[in-house]
């Protein structure tokens, strides 16, 4: 053979070689599509079509109760984006909710459906004894009744003077502030800029002192293009008051600015021309200074891809509608335009475990040395915390591959809006095992279940701040609830005494302390709706040593004791709640033990305000860290959105809920609040974070069942010392190379969140 020949052979052995290594190569870097399979079906015995009694009013249904509203009440209707207060409008429309008897007949015994109707809030300003009116609908979808419950909910007339304000109010509002800067232009030109700085008004609540006031102090903040105003004051503050019916009688009463009063913008006009005024000239923000703003740096290069969280084989959920299922976990959920998430109907297997969960209220209460941070109590529930739960960031605010829910609502105007992708549903792994052992005692094995969980999320952006409120559901029974805060804090202009109320986080910012509180109603009925309440703790018992007398041993022992008054399950806001506070029902468990679930708050809540306050009353559920109640069709809520601005006079005042009724063996609600208290520091610009800003509560279950229903998990990993570990048949986790090597179907991403606002 010559070298030839050789070189030849060699040649193509080497060809043959690399296209093998080609082949290879190429052979285990395919990536295949994840095959998604169908979740399994509901829990025998819950039917997602009986869970509609609870859902929100659809798009339709809402354009059918306008329609009746304004062929049947004899008034004329003025559409509530254009009117004035003297006008009569629809205010918001919400689903009414069936009394739970009937409700309970209908989910658990066949009886008859009960009928769909609708809550309508209507503003009368057009009539000589002006008032709001909360009337009832239905029957849905086509409505031929109507009638007025307005004594029946609240045992009075609702005052027109605490209606919310409009966006239109709003409007109108900013429209006199900006015609009144005409009296100061000397004092704004060289205290703020402005005309060239673009100012913006940050409104105050409540809006007075007294019962029947309507006068709103405005804050004055730059109004910096794409980032936060909230955080550049400009030490301007208004007290408008807009109490008349008729906008040309709406005045400004009194005018702040840098720790001195006046009695309007002429006064302060003339007084900094004759240098009576104590200046501080505010720059009008560059780009490059801009320390508000959240815009992303430029990524570094060949940056890699952050983390993805997904299902290779499907989602191992359903949702119908509002209803979701999640292995033994099925709930109806829904979005009240003002308080914002509710859930019913909540069940593990087939039997119910809350019939109703729901946020109540968010309170936020400031101090400051300005007028604006020192009055401002804000009751978001006024506000609309389901209105402003906006469309969620696909992969930042929920997880990229989610299930996204849509939802419409109506307020302050005839037409219903779409709020897109507004809920999120997720299955999460938390990262942490919810149970494991590693025996090196005995026996040698594993056993261990990955604690996978499903949440329910939505955010509302409430001026500022951003509430991410989380519902999660455990394999082992357990509910968790939990609100993060994030978003801006709100801020006041920085003076010499500022430091009392905060700390200074800009040249002329002061980050001004103040309180969040949350309060949440849940309606557990634990194995039935007959309950009672149960407190366990501890507490140490000196005995002898049994084997040596002449010794003695401090020993815990269990406390235990039936709080069977409602004055006995009120436990203050800052004081002691039993370690185990339980419902417990009249079953036991195979053990002989009460079935029962354990409510378990996490909050290291500031107070509301002291009880001397003249508002107090109205936001009196803040006393409580949980409160339990007798369940009463007439205390269906903790609050109401006419408490934020009539304090003083309040429709609803929990407070009246607790008057010593027996709650052993009874229909029985707690409500829950949570918080924390919030100093601003320099690390909250230009936002609040969420690590450490949570609180909430969970419900476990207690000696509800035999045994941790978990075990039952199809999850679950255990193998021991002579097993083969690397077969998924007995271990789950083996299974993954095989199951989490392919890739998922992304949908594109889109965001459509702008589509309804109204502008700046």
């Amino acid at each position: 053979m010559n070298m030839k020949t050789v070189v030849i052979l060699l040649v193509l052995a080497l060809a043959t070689v690399f296209a093998l290594v080609c082949v290879l190569l190429t052979k285990k870097e395919k990536v295949t599509t994840c095959v998604c399979s169908e979740p399994k079906s509901s829990p025998e015995g819950i039917n997602d079509e009986k869970s509609k009694i609870f859902a929100d009013l659809t798009a339709e249904e809402m354009t059918q109760v306008v329609t009746y509203l304004k062929d049947n009440l004899g008034v004329h209707l003025q559409d509530a984006f254009h009117a004035e207060p003297a006008d009569n409008c629809i205010y918001y429309l919400d689903v009414y909710l069936p009394v739970k008897a009937e409700a309970l007949g209908f989910l658990d015994h066949g009886r008859i459906r009960p009928p769909r109707q609708a809550l309508a809030v209507v503003f009368f300003g057009g009539q000589p004894d002006p008032n709001v009116t909360e009337f009832l609908v239905g029957p849905l979808p086509n409505p031929t009744y109507h009638r007025d419950i307005t004594l029946t909910k609240f045992g009075k007339k609702v005052p027109y003077h605490s209606r919310p304000v409009t966006e239109k109010e709003y409007r109108d509002i900013d429209l006199l502030i900006f015609l009144e800067f005409s009296k100061a232009p000397t004092f704004l030109k060289e205290c703020c800029e402005y005309p060239e700085t673009n100012l913006a008004t940050l409104t105050t609540a409540p809006r007075g002192l007294e019962s029947g006031d309507r006068a709103t102090w405005f804050v004055l903040f730059q109004n910096v293009f794409g980032s936060g105003y909230f955080i550049y004051p400009v030490g301007l503050e208004i007290l408008v008051d807009h109490s008349s019916l008729n906008r040309s009688q709406w005045k400004v009463k009194s005018v702040f600015y840098n720790g001195q009063y006046y009695q309007g913008l002429a006064q302060l006009e003339k007084d900094y021309k004759d240098r009576l005024v104590k200046e501080v000239r505010v720059k009008r923000v560059q780009t490059e200074n801009d320390f508000a703003s959240m815009k992303r740096p430029p990524p570094p290069p060949l940056a890699p891809a952050s983390p993805l969280q997904f299902e290779p084989q499907g989602k191992r959920y359903s949702v119908m509608g509002s209803h979701v299922v999640y292995q033994s976990w099925s709930f109806a959920f829904g979005m009240n335009v003002n308080t914002g998430p509710r859930l019913f109907d909540i069940r593990f297997g087939t039997e119910r475990i809350v019939y109703e969960l729901s946020l109540q209220e968010a309170l936020a209460t400031y101090g400051s040395d300005c007028p604006g941070g020192m009055v401002t109590r804000y009751m978001d529930g006024s506000l609309g915390i389901g209105k402003f739960s906006f469309e969620l960031v696909r992969g930042v605010d929920c997880p990229y591959t989610a299930t996204y829910v849509d939802r419409h609502y109506l307020i302050e105007s005839d037409t219903p809006k779409l709020n897109k992708n507004s809920f999120c549903i997720f299955e999460h792994d938390m990262g942490v095992p919810l149970r494991r052992h590693f025996s090196n005692m005995g026996s040698f094995y594993y056993g261990g279940l990955a604690k996978y969980a499903l949440v329910l999320r939505a955010v509302s952006t409430l001026i500022n701040y951003d509430y991410v409120w989380d519902f999660v559901f455990y394999q082992n029974g357990a509910i968790e609830v939990k609100v993060h805060a994030t978003g801006y804090i709100s801020s006041s202009f920085f003076t010499g005494q500022g430091k009392a109320y905060g700390n200074r986080v800009g040249e002329h910012t002061l980050g001004t302390m103040h309180s969040h509180l949350m309060n949440y109603k849940v309606d557990l009925d634990v194995a039935g709706t007959k309950n009672s309440l149960v407190a366990l703790d501890m507490a140490f018992e000196t005995v002898q040593v049994p084997w040596s007398p002449e010794y003695q041993i401090q020993r815990p022992v269990l406390t235990s004791q039936d709080l069977d008054k409602e004055e006995k399950a009120a436990f203050p806001l800052d004081g002691k709640v039993p370690r185990y506070l339980h419902f417990t029902s009249s079953q036991e468990n195979q053990w002989g033990h009460q079935r029962s679930y354990r409510i378990q708050i996490v909050s290291f809540a500031g107070e509301h305000l002291p009880e001397a306050s003249t508002m107090e009353k109205s936001i009196s559920w803040g006393r409580y860290k949980v409160a339990v109640t007798k369940r009463k069709e007439e205390e269906m809520t903790s609050t109401s959105i006419y408490n934020q601005n009539d304090p003083w006079d309040p429709l609803v005042a929990f407070a009246d809920f607790i008057d010593n009724e027996t709650i052993s063996n009874e229909d029985l609600v707690a409500w829950i609040s949570v918080g924390f208290f919030h100093v601003p520091h320099a690390e909250d610009i230009p936002t609040t974070v969420t690590v450490g800003n949570a609180v909430g509560f969970f419900l476990r279950p207690y000696n509800y069942f035999g045994v941790d229903p978990s075990v039952k998990s199809p999850d679950s990993v255990y193998f021991t010392i002579g097993q083969d570990v690397d077969k998924c048949d007995f271990n789950q986790a083996a299974c993954l190379p095989k199951t989490g090597s392919c890739s998922p179907s992304l949908p594109s991403f889109a965001f459509t969140g702008f589509q309804n606002l109204t502008g700046p």
